[in-house]
């Protein structure tokens, strides 16, 4: 193990190789167990901020949807805002198809990362927050169902 930690400050990519090694060897006595259970827990973290990131910018394109109609759709009759929501609702599910606690996850923190959304929204329309909803409209399975777009 002494060897292990120095290691993890000086390559951490070495580091990684060289655990997953010593865990696939059944060496548990050499393993960075400090180390390595900071980092399992950090993914876990990480994993949690990317469902919330994708929610907020699902829920600032429906708002963004709903709030401006005429600006939906460019000339060519193309929506990248369309693509957005399709691709936020794609990458969501995927990621509950993995982790489906995440989903659990996000519909828990719906409420807060819509008004982190609201937020952006009011920054990126100009709209005063006003004209935005207090409370998400839109129920968990709305917001990721990929056939829902709002009036």
């Amino acid at each position: 193990m002494k060897e292990a930690a120095p290691l993890y400050d000086r390559d951490f990519f070495e580091w990684t190789v060289r655990n997953a090694q010593l865990l696939r060897e059944g060496r548990f006595a050499e393993v960075d167990a400090g180390h390595l259970a900071e980092e399992i827990e950090d993914v876990g973290k990480r994993d949690r901020r990317e469902v919330r990131n994708r929610l907020k910018v699902l829920l600032v394109y429906l708002l963004k949807w709903t709030a401006q109609p005429g600006l939906r759709y460019a000339e060519s009759g193309t929506s990248s805002w369309l693509d957005t929501i399709r691709e936020q609702r794609t990458q969501l599910e995927s990621i509950f198809e993995q982790s489906p606690s995440l989903a659990r996850h996000a519909r828990e923190s719906l409420d807060a990362v819509f008004s982190k959304a609201v937020d952006d929204a009011v920054y990126e329309t100009g709209l005063p927050r006003a004209e935005f909803p207090a409370k998400c409209p839109f129920a968990f399975e709305q917001v990721t169902d990929q056939a829902f777009l709002p009036n």
